[in-house]
C-alpha cells in the first residue's frame, strides 16, 4: 500500500506537503533561536548548549538533538526526491514548451524547483561552515557559535551566500506553503486569500528573521 501511494503523484505530493511543513516548524525554532545572539554571547552560547541537553537526563547528551537531525535528513531527502520524480512527470507529461511566451505564474512559482537547488548547496556550505567547521573562516572554535557566526558574517562572501539562501527560502516559503495546503485538502475558495496571506507573512518573518543575523554583525549590532 505505501508503495502504491508513492508511485502515486498525489502520493508524492503529500510527501512534499508534509516533509514541508517539517522543515517549516524547524525553521521557525531555528529562526527564534538564532535571534538570542542579539542578547550576547553568554545567552547564544547557552542556547546552543543547551540544545544539546535537551531531555536530559532521560535523554543521553545530545540525543534530542541527533533525533531533530535525523529527522530532518529524511524530510529533506523525502521532499527532494518526490520534487525531482514530479518534475520528471511533468517534463515527460509536457514534452515541449507551452505556446504562450507570457509567464502566467508568479516568480516563485517559476523558482522553486531553482531554489530548491540553490537551499540545498546551501544546506551542505552552512553545515560545512558553522557545524564541522571544515570551510569556515576565522578559525573555528568548538563549543562558540557566538563568535563563529559573527566570522561567518564578517567576510562579503559569507553574507552574500547567507542572503541569497535566505531570498530562496523566502520564495520557497511563499509559493511551498500554499501548495501544501491545497494538496492536504485545507484550502477552498474562502479559504484561499487566507491561506496566501499566512503564507506571504510566514515567508516575509522568516526571511527578516534570518537576515536579521547577518545585518547585526555588517552594521556592529552584533560584534
Amino acid at each position: 500500500m505505501a508503495r502504491t501511494v508513492w508511485d502515486s503523484t498525489v502520493g508524492k505530493k503529500t510527501v512534499m506537503a508534509v516533509s514541508g511543513i517539517v522543515m517549516l516548524l524547524y525553521l521557525v525554532a531555528h529562526m527564534i533561536g538564532n535571534l538570542k545572539i542579539f542578547f550576547g554571547a553568554g545567552e547564544f552560547n547557552h542556547y546552543a548548549h543547551w540544545l544539546r541537553t535537551v531531555g536530559e537526563p532521560f535523554m543521553h547528551y545530545e540525543w534530542t538533538l541527533w533525533i531533530i537531525r535525523v529527522v530532518l535528513v529524511v524530510a529533506v531527502i523525502a521532499h527532494a526526491v518526490s520534487a525531482y520524480q514530479l518534475s520528471r512527470r511533468d517534463i515527460k507529461a509536457r514534452p515541449s514548451k507551452y505556446v504562450h511566451r507570457k509567464a502566467r505564474a508568479s516568480y516563485a512559482t517559476r523558482t522553486m524547483r531553482w531554489g530548491g537547488v540553490i537551499l540545498a548547496l546551501f544546506i551542505v556550505w552552512h553545515l560545512l561552515d558553522l557545524t564541522t567547521g571544515t570551510v569556515h573562516s576565522g578559525g573555528f572554535e568548538t563549543g562558540k557559535p557566538y563568535q563563529n557566526v559573527v566570522d561567518t558574517f564578517s567576510t562579503w562572501y559569507g553574507n552574500v551566500i547567507y542572503i541569497v539562501a535566505m531570498l530562496a527560502v523566502g520564495l520557497h516559503i511563499r509559493h511551498g506553503f500554499w501548495s501544501a495546503a491545497q494538496t492536504l485538502g485545507v484550502g477552498s475558495r474562502t479559504r484561499d486569500r487566507a491561506l496566501k496571506t499566512t503564507a506571504n507573512a510566514l515567508a516575509l518573518l522568516l526571511t527578516a528573521g534570518f537576515l536579521a543575523v547577518p545585518v547585526g554583525v555588517m552594521t556592529g549590532v552584533v560584534s
